[in-house]
């Protein structure tokens, strides 16, 4: 990764914003995707816009998109993308969806934006480097006790029972559960402002842009076994704003 990475990965996101701000609270084209999941004409149109630049200046890396696939799978460097994590965010006005960028190298996530295009509030983290949020150096909340941390994740409902019930056995210890998010709350441990997130069922373009701003603010992100999230994932997802909740919060999830 460079700096010319960095910059790359701030032009593609203000690709992205302007493709989307057009179509916030107005009038759109929405589909139902295979998994049941809404895609938009938003959400194609920023991700068309972030591979256009990608194929003219990196004609050499892959891409890993949600709406539009993989190209050139077996590329040491691949730009992940989710051009708006949170679509019922969107499709219901909330501002509370987020554009995902990351660049991995070989396995390992070592650059990613969230970018809220509506607010204009932007996360950048990279490897080696303290996270910012719209340019200013941002940091997680100190919080090392379960009963002090506040925790959140975007549904209930898209834990299946088994995985649900465990994430209840950390919530029932903690300060406050809040739901809804998506990226958006990722962003917020990154402020300090949300301790934990946990989810399951996450793809890598959800996760993959995640990890460097979290980390980057001072916190920790890994699956529920304790182990670094990567290209390997299968998408059990921890957030902790603390490193010292990891423990307990692996303790209580069994």
């Amino acid at each position: 990764m460079t700096d010319d990475d960095i910059q790359l990965a701030q032009r593609l996101a203000d690709a992205a914003g302007a493709a989307i701000r057009p179509f916030f609270r107005a009038s759109y084209t929405t589909e139902i995707k295979g998994d049941a999941s809404p895609v938009t004409e938003a959400d194609r149109a920023a991700e068309a816009a972030i591979r256009a630049i990608l194929e003219a200046e990196r004609p050499g890396d892959g891409i890993i998109g949600e709406e539009y696939g993989i190209v050139r799978e077996g590329a040491s460097r691949r730009w992940v993308l989710d051009p708006i994590d949170g679509t019922r965010s969107f499709i219901t006005g909330r501002p509370i969806f987020g554009t995902l960028i990351a660049l991995i190298e070989e396995t390992t996530p070592v650059l990613g934006i969230i970018d809220q295009p509506i607010l204009r509030e932007r996360w950048l983290g990279a490897a080696g480097q303290g996270t910012t949020f719209n340019g200013l150096r941002c940091r997680t909340r100190p919080c090392s006790e379960l009963g002090e941390a506040h925790v959140g994740t975007t549904s209930p409902g898209l834990f299946d029972p088994g995985d649900k019930e465990r994430f209840e056995a950390v919530t029932t210890a903690c300060s406050n559960t809040v739901w809804g998010g998506d990226c958006y709350s990722y962003a917020m441990v990154a402020l300090g402002q949300l301790d934990i997130v946990i989810e399951s069922g996450l793809k890598l373009y959800d996760f993959a842009a995640l990890v460097p701003v979290v980390e980057g603010a001072g916190g920790r992100m890994c699956d529920w076994l304790g182990n670094p999230l990567g290209s390997n994932s299968e998408g059990h997802v921890i957030a902790a704003g603390d490193p010292a909740l990891i423990s307990a919060i692996l303790e209580r999830l069994g």
